[in-house]
């Protein structure tokens, strides 16, 4: 099926992409033959987002605000199969990594990527990483305006940016077009919000200075309505201060998230409305006819119209327990009526989070040409979505995705359990993330009880790099090391819900690996006995506080 109805690289992106695979080819060759050292060689393959980890290099590819063609899964799968051991992790990042690749390998993956409009550039270094956005774009009922549109135009401004390749730090940016924000815009360094003014005029939010890591922060709002073409004018300015007045003399006090907390926002905030009152009226304002041309690529598809009512998936639903939690928990709301968006778990009871190997990858691109315009996202919570599914296919996509073992019915419940690689993979982690995940994930596997318990965030980080959102989890927990020894720190509270977005709060003493199971289920028991109606575990935990929490997991641990 072709790539209908998202962004098509045009010649100039091919020759950029297919240019920068014959450079690393070369730089790789004069590294194989000794001719480059590695600190020579890091900083260029960083580029082109290749790392040495623990135990192998890893390749991170880059999927552009989360959105894939079933063509591109495929050759996911294959490059996988091929280069590396048959399976790909998801990050929180909408990418992709491979953990095992050989260099001598890495600049034909590039290559392949390079056939299906993909490659691996920013998803390293010290310049605009990979533009997030809500994984249900294009097709949520709840959408104002599709935010890959501007993800896109972000995308090609920022991409090999000459003032903007060698920032103080790593910068990321995130969009939402929904007032529920899934894509955690409030805790990075600039956060995007479509939403609608008094005058029915759809512009920006510009939020800036969140982000997690060893410091975590709450972005603040910057401007509280931009026009839309303005947006890249805004960016730059915003940019540009941060590249003139960002440290660069501590790496850990180098993120914009300090600068702001430096300054204060509203020195921030004149910073860069000077800055952008010098930009407005030049070549970054965005024409009515740049905006369309964009807009036209992210055309939803024709979908026929289909009944919203289907006697058999009502049949079913009463027959079998299963398919209604799934169809309760695993779709969403579509904008048409008679269609669904569906989430592919990838959070099978006692697997890695975020894990697909190549034949897995190859069965979703099967069920999203059958039943979903050959179109897939990548969510930054570790899940594959179908966005376009009609009510009436929901039970063979349900049969189709249990095959692959991805129909678990625990989509925002607490299995669905977001993990870095942590230290099986990961040379900057202090402790493993996947082994625990997968223990909390056998003991709460039985269904009925994880719908029971409602929706609960469980996430992991190995480090206090917090690539498991660890801070923004309702549970978090943090991997640390004590003389040697793998501790885990327990954090509650914290959340990205939008109006809602919190940092979570220690709950005391770390506790052994052990015995990290037995907390975490004391923490559920205790959210049980003392839960309201209609209360999640965080509504809870706000209410009561964390007194009650404390001394049932300490009695237990």
């Amino acid at each position: 099926m072709p790539d209908t109805f998202f962004y098509h690289y045009d010649a100039y992106d091919r020759t950029l992409v297919s240019e920068r695979v014959d450079q690393f080819r070369d730089q790789v060759r004069r590294r194989l033959a000794g001719e480059l050292t590695e600190e020579q060689f890091k900083p260029l393959r960083l580029t082109n987002g290749l790392y040495l980890q623990l135990h192998a290099y890893m390749l991170r590819i880059a999927i552009p605000y989360g959105t894939l063609s079933s063509r591109q899964l495929r050759k996911l799968a294959e490059i996988s199969r091929k280069y590396d051991r048959g399976y790909g992790h998801f990050t929180t990042r909408q990418n992709l990594q491979l953990n095992w690749i050989k260099l001598e390998d890495a600049p034909d993956a590039l290559a392949a990527l390079a056939e299906v409009d993909m490659h691996a550039l920013q998803t390293s270094g010290n310049c605009i990483r990979n533009v997030t956005a809500d994984h249900f774009a294009g097709a949520a009922a709840d959408e104002i305006e599709d935010p890959r549109i501007w993800a896109e135009i972000v995308r090609q401004w920022s991409t090999l940016h000459p003032e903007f390749t060698f920032l103080p730090r790593k910068f990321k940016i995130a969009i939402t077009g929904s007032p529920n924000d899934r894509a955690a815009v409030r805790v990075h360094d600039i956060g995007l919000r479509l939403w609608r003014n008094d005058a029915g005029e759809v512009g920006f939010e510009v939020i800036v200075g969140g982000g997690l890591g060893r410091t975590p922060m709450i972005g603040k709002t910057l401007r509280e309505f931009l026009p839309k073409n303005e947006l890249l004018a805004y960016l730059e300015a915003t940019l540009r201060v941060y590249n003139r007045y960002g440290r660069r003399d501590n790496l850990y006090k180098a993120r914009i998230k300090i600068l702001v907390h430096e300054v204060g926002v509203d020195k921030m905030r004149a910073d860069v409305e000077a800055e952008y009152a010098e930009t407005r009226d030049g070549l970054l304002g965005l024409s009515n006819e740049t905006i369309e041309a964009i807009t036209r690529q992210f055309a939803p598809p024709p979908l026929p119209h289909r009944s919203a009512f289907v006697p058999d998936v009502e049949r079913q639903k009463f027959e079998d327990a299963a398919f209604a939690l799934w169809l309760k928990s695993n779709t969403a709301p579509h904008w048409m009526a008679g269609y669904r968006i569906v989430t592919a778990s990838l959070k099978p009871a006692g697997a890695p989070p975020g894990d697909a190997s190549a034949v897995q990858m190859e069965g979703v691109a099967d069920i999203a040409d059958a039943f979903s315009q050959g179109e897939l996202r990548v969510s930054h919570e570790q899940n594959l979505i179908f966005p376009h599914v009609a009510m009436e296919d929901l039970p063979a996509v349900y049969a189709a995705l249990g095959r692959l073992g991805f129909a678990e019915a625990n989509v925002g419940k607490i299995t669905d359990i977001i993990a870095c690689p942590g230290l099986d993979y990961c040379a900057l982690a202090n402790a493993r993330s996947i082994p625990v995940a997968q223990r909390i994930s056998n003991h709460f596997s039985e269904l009925a009880r994880q719908h029971d318990i409602g929706d609960l965030k469980i996430k992991i980080s190995g480090c206090i790099n917090a690539c498991g959102h660890h801070h923004v989890g309702h549970i978090g927990i943090l991997g640390v090391d004590k003389n040697g020894v793998e501790l885990y720190q327990i954090s509650l509270g914290g959340d990205v819900d939008f109006g809602k977005t919190a940092l979570g709060t220690i709950l005391g003493p770390a506790v052994t690996a052990d015995k990290i199971v037995e907390a975490v289920d004391a923490l559920v028991t205790t959210y049980l006995d003392a839960r309201a109606a209609g209360e999640r575990f965080v509504d809870t935990y706000r209410r009561i506080g964390a007194q009650p929490f404390k001394e049932r997991v300490y009695a237990t641990v």
